[in-house]
């Protein structure tokens, strides 16, 4: 099985990520009004910019981009970077922070989020030198137009957690939620965890579920968390559950209690019958009724990955509807999580499939009959300008272009940042 992982939406620009949010009709799109902003270039001779991002993107409050890398930087071990927009409609990239100085952790898998009062957070999921099995960090823009990281937590032992490979979410109080793939009481099957700030500047960890290859409960989470208006959290496990066919999935509900206690209830487990998805990499989103959204990497009527919806029920019940079946040809095996307007439109990414074999982005509508209608607005092809394998969601600026990053592809191989121009037509 492959390790995918995701990102998830941030406080600072929530106007820009959080599903439900975006108002207006949508319009036809023209074939393909695809743009590279950024390829990505790193190598021992000819540049040192960051490369293969791995993780989605998110925007600051002067539409500025911020992303990670698994490689690249100083080091070769992943950074930070900015993208900002000129006057002349050109994009310039810089690496705000490159990781594996031996000091903090290096290879994140994740995407960012931003407090209110503007530093960064995020996960490296990679081992450093031995003693740590990753991290959480902090980026704080500085006076001279630099950046401080700072780490809040190293992941050390198994009881710990091991390998935050997923995107942070705060709660109202300034909490952060995450979970990591191994590690916890089980040792394999990984936890999820909360971060609080205390006095001193100094962050305490606390882990609020293990995950335990039982036969009931799921486990391996390679995808983030989302929260409710209640501060319940939500989940997938990528593998794990009582369902059939195969060890395929979870979605998790996390709800807190008395004493600090949390309780979790196994919504839905995905079975490998022929009509379900499995494997889902990556996270969940939620709109205003309460029905939550996500993708799996295989599985469906042509085991190519699908698209889900849950909606709760009665006596605390939740219904699963595949909402799509890839076939290949519109996109096969999504590794990334999905976005949402206020039109009720999904949009996301395939990492494989379309026209040239090298992934899609896609947009799903609602019809007559609970139907959805699928529609691929880009195909990647491997053409030596464009990117290809996209693996992380796309978000949304306030005109309605989305905008999204590929692993690999570009003028040198390294990945790309690309813009679909005129997706939807939001009005806030």
């Amino acid at each position: 099985m492959q390790n995918k992982k995701t990102t998830l939406s941030c406080l600072f620009s929530v106007f820009l990520v959080l599903p439900g949010l975006l108002a207006g009709a949508r319009p036809s799109i023209a074939a393909d009004n695809e743009k590279v902003l950024h390829s990505f270039c790193y190598d021992t001779f000819t540049c040192s910019d960051a490369a293969y991002p791995y993780a989605g993107l998110i925007f600051d409050r002067n539409g500025n981009l911020y992303g990670t890398t698994t490689n690249g930087g100083s080091y070769d071990n992943g950074a930070v970077f900015e993208l900002s927009s000129g006057t002349d409609g050109k994009w310039a990239e810089r690496v705000l922070h490159s990781f594996g100085d031996g000091k903090d952790g290096y290879s994140p898998f994740a995407g960012l989020i931003f407090d209110n009062s503007g530093n960064l957070y995020g996960t490296t999921g990679a081992r450093v030198n031995g003693k740590s099995n990753g991290t959480i960090f902090e980026l704080s823009p500085n006076s001279d137009d630099k950046w401080t990281e700072r780490v809040l937590h190293n992941f050390v032992n198994d009881k710990d957690g091991m390998f935050p490979d997923a995107s942070l979410v705060f709660d109202k109080a300034g909490n952060l939620y995450g979970t990591t793939s191994q590690g916890g009481q089980y040792s394999l099957f990984g936890t999820v965890f909360e971060l609080s700030p205390s006095s001193g500047g100094k962050w305490a960890e606390r882990i609020l579920h293990n995950f335990n290859n039982n036969g009931r409960d799921g486990y391996q989470p390679l995808a983030g968390l989302i929260v409710d208006a209640s501060g319940n959290l939500y989940g997938e496990t990528s593998q794990g559950g009582s369902g059939t066919g195969c060890s395929c999935g979870t979605v998790f509900e996390l709800s807190p209690g008395k004493n600090g206690v949390w309780t979790e209830k196994v919504l839905h487990n995905f079975n490998n019958n022929g009509k379900d998805g499995f494997y889902p990499y990556q996270g969940l989103i939620l709109d205003v009724s309460g029905n939550l959204y996500g993708t799996t990497y295989q599985g469906g009527t042509h085991r190519n990955g699908t698209v889900f919806e849950l909606s709760p029920g009665a006596h605390g019940r939740w219904t699963e509807h595949v909402l799509h079946s890839f076939d290949g040809n519109d996109g096969a095996n999504p590794a990334a999580g999905l976005s949402l307007d206020a039109a009720g439109n999904l949009y996301g990414t395939t990492q494989s499939g379309g026209t040239y074999s090298e992934g899609t982005v896609f947009e799903l509508s609602p019809g007559t009959n609970g139907k959805w209608m699928e529609r691929v607005l880009h195909s990647f092809s491997n053409n030596g300008k464009d990117g290809t394998w996209p693996e992380a969601a796309v978000i949304f600026d306030s005109s309605g272009n989305l905008y999204g990053t590929t692993r690999t592809g570009g003028a040198y191989g390294n990945g790309t940042v690309f813009e679909i121009v005129g997706a939807s037509r939001p009005s806030f």
